[in-house]
């Protein structure tokens, strides 16, 4: 499914669901015959239903008086089992009756005699089910082209939505090839995984006229894997190597030009992974389909990828290279999919991880391919690994390849889809290409390919073939089987903190979870088979290996000399932290004020992110991290700043640090660093702002860094927004550069009075105002400085006729987390609560509590809520709710500890 970050699944256990539930193991299809008729007409206003009928032809593998195959959602028009093909007439098998089970989501047809072994059956189903407008299935979907409204219909089968489109047995591993024929409205053109070979027409009983669209057999696939797409769309197409690319969208983006860059990249991803995979692919034409609505981000169907527009829309007139690199990272880990998920798949969905996993290795190593300019290592590290880091250390996050047996008790297949299965895994295989060198990597994938082509593997088929290439070469040398390392990665939660002594040269490892909770003592005794790339003084060391709880490296010592110092994880290869002791720490912090560029930009990173972190955990002070920050004015990476004020300056702390003595202090101690980078970048605002098309991070962080220096602030900061806003309200067809726009928007109004806000009022009411614009003058608006206007805002918000409902909660989100903004929204909710809480419910309710207790910083306010909600809520509520103000309670203590250390901190270190 969709490239990473696109889809979120709830986190968390839930309750197995019927989808868990395992076929009998006694038919085997081979083969299905299947007709989808949509009974749907342009311009018509429904409700739809779509009608079909399957005819499947199964291997009976033990003798049987029920077939059972998975059927959800659907109503039976009629089954019939036939001796099969070779039979001739009259061979039925009578059917006694047909039972549909919603809950186990199976079809069981009772036989009158018996399926006997060794022979074969075709089981003939006729069905119809309701379409729609919902995302997975067979769905439906309206939206407008060239002015126009306009239907259309495409499905979403993965993981378990085939069967609620025709019965079929949807299991990964039950793989057959597939005749699909479409009944659609002669209008529209119908698109299936398979090129069309013939278009006819047909009447139905009223005498009007249908088309049918028959295509050619597939290649043996899983179900999930079949695709639907009837709409009106134009498409432009290119072969590539006699594949035929066509990318299908609305009439009017494919006339502007939207999906041209989708068109250019698309052949040279899929000529890569075939050069590099060294297996061709397999079909003849491939249509990648742009939908203006599509829940799942994007969906790899053989020979028929589905994308939400946006992830495959670009504009020529838009400069920047983050959108396409956006487009290039999505495109390629469909195409990744073509091999790994499509070919060879997963035996069943716990090993999810070896189609979304290496899909999301891949993904990065594609776009490279057509965006060269980007940085790999950064932005994998950046946008994969240390965002995973951060939650794969939680209570209740499962290992990468569960067994069958602890998925069905605790986990949904759907949130299987999670950061877990995409980032952990493409963080570990990023691990395992390092140590075992890329060259070998790609050859035992190659090797698993070609054993497991149109069928289905699990992890231990990759770690043999993985170890067959190790085998039969003498190169790279492991410490363990290839199972023993991977297993202690996929098998096992969360990941290890190394801790290191360079006194003695000791390593130790133990798995990283929060010391500040009780519970977390009882310490899993988890050990992993760990690589240790490492470098010494600059430069690089062979690699290491950590097999045991701990071990000593004499190599690792260090002397006296301030001058040695040592550096773990270089680039990031392992999937894990690094716990430096006092003395190697003061040699990096000392390193990096001399000379920053002496440690590879990655690692610099990897060091800032690992020592707030342990900090975060409770392995070390917060002063020890503060010490690697006095380096920061020679600091000119954008995505090491990034990350830098998300720990110091996270969002959700900008109220409270504004009401500690720590502002002032932070305010001068982190201006005085960041002015180098900020002047830099604010140069280019005021020049050229085209001169960072190729700037990727600019495009990603830049605006963090303004939001902060505006926050602190900054008057040149506070002066450049005044002076671009001012300009936009002199001539309101100005663009004000997208890469800082909610900054300058936020300031602008704040700085501003009453003229600034109803001009953004004005902007926000025009007609031809995106849903970006207008999502960031929902914010700006709420920066305003004078609480009258934040309050005539939150009365704007509760009348009907000037907006829809669901910007209510919006509105009032945004304002309580400014400054002043805090009170005068907490006066509002209380004030208005009756109408609120009639008008939109619970939802918006535990929306505003959850941000209101972040935002809560004293005992007294605390005590303030605590009283309403004891007046406002049902009791099962107020439980909750307590519970969450409890918490708040907990972490505002931690929070006003930690706060009081860092201002002591600031306090000695504002000369240095």
């Amino acid at each position: 499914m969709g490239a990473r970050g696109l889809l979120t699944a709830p986190p968390g256990p839930a309750p197995a669901a019927a989808s868990d539930r395992r076929l009998p193991r006694n038919l085997l299809p081979l083969h299905y015959d299947l007709e989808l008729w949509p009974q749907v007409r342009p311009g018509q206003a429904g409700p739809f239903a779509f009608s079909g009928q399957v005819n499947i032809t199964v291997h009976c593998l033990q003798d049987t008086d029920s077939a059972v195959l998975h059927s959800s959602g659907l109503r039976s028009r009629g089954a019939a089992i036939v001796r099969g093909p070779l039979s001739g007439a009259g061979a039925f098998v009578e059917v006694a009756g047909l039972r549909l089970d919603a809950a186990s989501e199976v079809a069981v047809l009772e036989l009158r005699g018996r399926l006997r072994a060794g022979r074969r059956y075709v089981l003939q189903l006729g069905f119809q089910g309701r379409l729609e407008e919902d995302f997975d299935g067979l769905f439906l979907t309206r939206y407008t082209d060239q002015g126009l409204s306009s239907m259309l219909i495409a499905s979403q089968l993965e993981p378990t939505y085939a069967r609620t489109v025709y019965p079929c047995f949807d299991e990964p591993a039950m793989k057959a090839t597939f005749n699909i024929r479409i009944v659609h409205d002669p209008s529209y053109v119908a698109l299936s995984n398979m090129p069309a070979i013939d278009i006819s027409e047909m009447k139905d009983e009223n005498g009007s006229l249908w088309t049918i669209t028959k295509f050619n057999t597939s290649l043996k696939m899983s179900t999930y894997l079949t695709a639907f797409v009837v709409c009106d769309f134009d498409y432009v197409t290119r072969t590539e190597r006699g594949n035929e690319i066509r990318i299908w969208a609305r009439k009017e983006a494919v006339k502007s030009g939207y999906v041209d860059y989708a068109l250019n990249v698309t052949g040279p991803i899929f000529s890569f992974l075939e050069d590099l995979l060294n297996v061709s692919y397999p079909l003849s034409k491939t249509d990648l389909v742009a939908l203006p609505d599509f829940g799942a981000g994007a969906m790899e169907n053989w020979g028929l990828m589905t994308f939400h527009e946006s992830s495959l829309m670009y504009r020529p007139s838009d400069k920047f290279t983050s959108r396409k690199a956006m487009i290039a990272i999505i495109v390629s880990h469909e195409l990744g999919h073509q091999w790994f998920g499509n070919l060879v798949t997963m035996n069943w969905w716990n090993d999810l991880w070896l189609n979304e996993g290496l899909a999301s290795y891949f993904e990065y190593l594609g776009a490279i391919i057509v965006e060269p300019k980007l940085s790999l290592d950064k932005i994998f590290y950046d946008h994969v690994v240390q965002p995973v880091l951060r939650e794969d250390n939680e209570r209740g996050v499962r290992s990468l390849s569960e067994t069958e047996e602890q998925i069905k008790e605790s986990f949904s297949l759907i949130s299987l889809f999670d950061s877990i299965t995409y980032s952990k895994g493409a963080s570990i295989t990023w691990m395992l290409s390092g140590f075992l060198t890329e060259k070998l990597f790609i050859r035992a994938l190659t090797s698993y390919l070609k054993e497991f082509s149109f069928s289905n593997a699990n992890q231990d088929d990759l770690w043999t073939h993985i170890q067959m290439v190790i085998d039969a070469q003498n190169e790279v040398q492991l410490p363990a089987s290839v199972k023993q390392i991977m297993d202690s990665w996929t098998c096992q939660n969360g990941f290890p903190v190394l801790t290191l002594n360079l006194t003695t040269g000791t390593i130790s490892q133990e798995q990283f979870l929060n010391k500040k909770n009780e519970n977390s003592t009882d310490s899993y005794n988890n050990t992993w088979i760990i690589p240790i790339s490492w470098m010494r003084n600059g430069s690089s060391q062979p690699l290491m290996w950590l097999d045991k709880s701990s071990k000593v490296f004499p190599e690792m010592q260090v002397s006296e000399s301030e001058y040695d110092w040592v550096l773990l994880n270089v680039n990031l290869n392992g999937y894990y932290r690094v716990n430096y002791d006092q003395l190697n720490l003061k040699r990096l912090a000392r390193l990096l004020e001399n000379d920053p560029k002496a440690i590879p930009a990655v690692s610099r990173f990897q060091l800032i992110d690992d020592v707030f972190a342990l900090t975060q955990f409770g392995y070390i002070q917060i002063e020890t991290a503060l010490e690697l920050t006095k380096y920061l004015a020679r600091e000119d990476e954008l995505f090491i700043w990034n990350m830098v004020l998300l720990n110091l300056v996270p969002e959700n702390l900008e109220s409270t640090l504004k009401n500690y003595e720590v502002y002032p202090l932070l305010k001068k101690y982190l201006l005085k660093r960041m002015l180098p980078i900020y002047h830099y970048y604010a140069g280019f605002i005021h020049e050229n702002v085209d001169a960072l098309e190729d700037d990727y991070f600019a495009q990603v962080y830049l605006e963090k860094l303004f939001a902060t220096a505006c926050w602190l602030g900054l008057q040149d900061c506070l002066n450049l927004s005044s002076e671009l806003y001012a300009k936009w309200m002199d001539n309101p067809e100005y663009k004000i550069p997208f890469l800082i726009r909610r900054t300058v928007c936020c300031y602008g109004v704040a700085v501003g009075s009453d003229k600034e806000w109803n001009f953004a009022w004005e902007m926000y009411n025009r007609t031809d105002s995106t849903k970006e614009d207008k999502d960031i003058l929902l914010s700006a608006m709420s920066c305003a400085k004078e609480s009258w206007l934040l309050y005539r805002y939150l009365q704007y918000g509760l009348s009907d006729t000037l907006f829809s409902a669901n910007y209510t909660s919006v509105i009032i989100l945004y304002a309580v987390t400014k400054d002043i903004g805090n009170r005068i929204a907490w006066e509002f909710v209380t004030e208005n609560w009756p109408i609120l809480s009639e008008r939109y419910g619970k939802e918006l309710l535990h929306d505003v509590l959850k941000v209101m207790g972040r935002f809560v910083n004293t005992d007294v306010q605390i005590q303030e809520l605590q009283t309403f909600y004891n007046a406002t809520l049902e009791k099962d509520e107020r439980v909750a709710t307590t519970l969450l103000l409890e918490l708040a309670k907990i972490e505002n203590m931690e929070r006003r500890e930690l706060l009081i250390k860092v201002a002591k901190w600031l306090q000695k270190n504002l000369d240095d």
